[in-house]
């Protein structure tokens, strides 16, 4: 059954780029990219178990393998750009600033 998923503006612009560029229709494009992560995140030598872990602070990220790092830091890149999104982060940013 086919399901609707809102996506932001910026993925969308390089999935009709991508998928203009493969001659794939959009919803092909996106199917492909997926199947990419799955293929990348079941690889041997990736765990993302211990990815999960080091995001959650429970494992030093420096005990992460090359690639786990480069997986690690683009998750939490990504989840760091959206902080103010976060309930109280802006207050807490705020207090910071009182005296």
């Amino acid at each position: 059954m086919a399901q609707t998923v809102k996506l932001p503006d910026d993925i969308m612009s390089d999935i009709r780029e991508e998928a203009a560029l493969q001659s794939r229709s959009l919803a092909s494009q996106v199917v492909h990219w997926i199947k990419l992560g799955r293929q990348l995140e079941s690889r041997p030598g990736m765990d993302m178990a211990k990815i999960r872990a080091a995001l959650k602070g429970e494992l030093n990220p420096d005990l992460l393998t090359g690639e786990e790092q480069v997986e690690f830091f683009d998750q939490f890149n990504e989840k760091m750009s959206d902080i103010g999104s976060l309930p109280g982060v802006n207050e807490a940013y705020a207090a910071l600033g009182e005296d």
